[in-house]
């Protein structure tokens, strides 16, 4: 059984910053790759970033490139995602996943996910 919890999420203003935690359990680690995805309000779900925990390859969607990084603690169990520059646009549920799917080098969907941290981007 796969757990991944998330936190971080919140209410923020335009222009901020914002963590978001994923931890999971050991066996989780270096057998997953392992990702970001978010979900708004009326809206499909989007896959954000990615890393492999063994290698730390890194992966990011282009549609919010260059405002994120993905990034993980191996000692902590733990994967961040940081998230500059928030839009209200950027306004979602954020879930953590592992066991990523794939298309064409595409990142799609995922095995197990976490059950998502609310972010709220709003003056």
């Amino acid at each position: 059984q796969v757990q991944l919890v998330e936190s971080g999420g919140g209410l923020v203003q335009p222009g901020d910053s914002l963590r978001l935690s994923c931890t999971c359990d050991g066996r989780t680690l270096g057998r997953y790759g392992m990702g970001w995805f978010r979900q708004a309000p009326g809206k499909q779900r989007e896959a954000i970033a990615a890393i492999r925990w063994r290698t730390e390859n890194t992966y990011y969607t282009e549609s919010m490139k260059g405002r994120v990084t993905i990034s993980r603690d191996n000692a902590k169990n733990t994967m961040y995602l940081q998230i500059n520059s928030l839009k209200p646009e950027d306004s979602a549920v954020y879930y953590c996943a592992a066991d990523l799917t794939w298309y064409f080098g595409t990142l799609r969907s995922a095995r197990y996910w976490g059950q998502g941290t609310q972010v709220t981007v709003s003056s």
